[in-house]
């Protein structure tokens, strides 16, 4: 902030100069010999005292370069613009660090920065705004209040980034409470295809089937409605409740894959084209265009956000769009390689099915070749939980009432 500059000694004895200035306390660093001479660095201060000892010791003194704030001022004292355009500079980061200018979520998976960003625009926190409206303890209960399965959320302000971090509840689904929104609805549980009961474990309900039965697709598996029943045996009511049970049967599968001899694939040219862009307070100013310019292209798109440190985020941005040609070329399919590309297709099938708690046990799927086409096609042997909801039919008792009426000869 106060300038030092780099000096050279020359002389009939430049040693004795640097005994004087150690003598005089002047500080001097960077002492190096260059030829007969001695270059270093001291403080403008410093300099200006050296005058005397120069006298005393018979040396010169040659300043071969200044450095620090002072020489900058003096250098460039004749272009005002630049020093207005550097308070500016500093006056609009002043003014930018009052706003918010962009919105990062941590932690969600279950709900998107979308879903989350359009609920916070909802209660008025959106880019842009001062950080002084920010309410943070606010947006916290805001979201608790609107995600019953979010257990846990912390809101800060880092620079002119509010920082959401965000903890779910991985065993809470929106479904599950939709269905708790409806009551206690009564159903049953109905079967899903057609199939062989293999076991049968009832919670509730009553069920209407047992081990070894046949059943189709739609039969009633457990009833939800329960008959209550007088001394006599005839039914006087009915109670109800959601039926709960796991039923696996062994059904059956079709299974059915067919792909062309012939693939069509992209191929890569070489031709490129660019355009850049500026973004600022979500206006676009493109240069150039890359509509169009190619019968067949594919459109990449780089943007980076400006931002002084981690968390200054500045409301604008830039980047670059690049449209790559390419046309298709046809290949045909090789039979070892049609052959495979069906296995991968079927393995995938099947892992997809294990993955959903179905037990292949055996099939029966073949590869046919044609002339323009190849197939995979056969039967699926599966046990499987073949259990869906249905809503319970409501029936109504028809009470019969005694004829107390009687007749006298009176």
């Amino acid at each position: 902030m106060k300038g030092y500059v780099k000096v050279r000694v020359e002389g009939y004895s430049p040693e004795r100069f640097l005994n004087m200035c150690s003598f005089h306390g002047i500080y001097i660093w960077g002492l190096s010999p260059v030829g007969n001479a001695y270059e270093m660095y001291m403080t403008v201060s410093g300099f200006k005292k050296l005058r005397p000892l120069a006298r005393k010791t018979h040396t010169k003194i040659f300043v071969t370069r200044k450095y620090g704030l002072p020489f900058f001022l003096i250098r460039y004292r004749k272009r005002r613009l630049f020093f207005v355009g550097a308070i500016l500079c500093m006056v609009l980061l002043k003014l930018y660090s009052l706003f918010i200018w962009d919105i990062h979520f941590e932690g969600n998976e279950k709900w998107t920065d979308a879903a989350l960003t359009e609920f916070l625009a909802s209660e008025e926190v959106a880019p842009f705004m001062l950080k002084s409206q920010v309410d943070c303890q606010g947006i916290v209960k805001a979201i608790r209040k609107e995600y019953n399965d979010i257990v846990w959320v912390s809101a800060s302000v880092d620079g002119s980034r509010l920082k959401i971090q965000i903890k779910e509840n991985e065993d809470t689904f929106r479904e599950e409470e939709d269905t708790h929104t409806k009551g206690e609805q009564p159903t049953d549980l109905i079967a899903s295809s057609d199939g062989v009961i293999t076991d049968i474990v009832t919670r509730s309900g009553v069920p209407q089937v047992h081990v070894g039965d046949e059943v189709k697709k739609g039969d009633i598996l457990v009833l939800g409605r329960i008959e209550v029943l007088d001394d006599s045996g005839e039914v006087t009511g009915y109670q109800y409740q959601q039926s709960d049970a796991d039923i696996y049967a062994d059904t059956e599968l079709w299974y059915e894959n067919s792909i062309p001899l012939t693939r069509k694939e992209k191929v890569y040219d070489g031709k490129e084209s660019r355009q850049g862009f500026v973004r600022i307070f979500g206006w676009t100013v493109s240069a150039g265009s890359i509509n169009n310019k190619y019968e067949n292209s594919e459109i990449h798109t780089k943007e980076k956000q400006a931002k002084i440190g981690e968390n200054f985020y500045l409301p604008f941005s830039w980047g670059t769009k690049t449209a790559r040609s390419y046309s298709w070329q046809s290949e045909k399919y090789t039979r070892e390689e049609i052959r495979q590309k069906l296995s991968e297709d079927f393995q995938l099938f099947c892992s997809e099915l294990e993955e959903k708690g179905v037990q292949i046990k055996e099939n029966d799927v073949k590869i046919q070749l044609y002339e323009n086409s190849a197939s995979a096609s056969g039967t699926l042997y599966l046990n499987e939980k073949i259990t869906r909801e249905a809503d319970t039919e409501i029936l109504n008792v028809e009470r019969k009432e005694t004829d107390e009426s009687g007749g006298t000869d009176d």
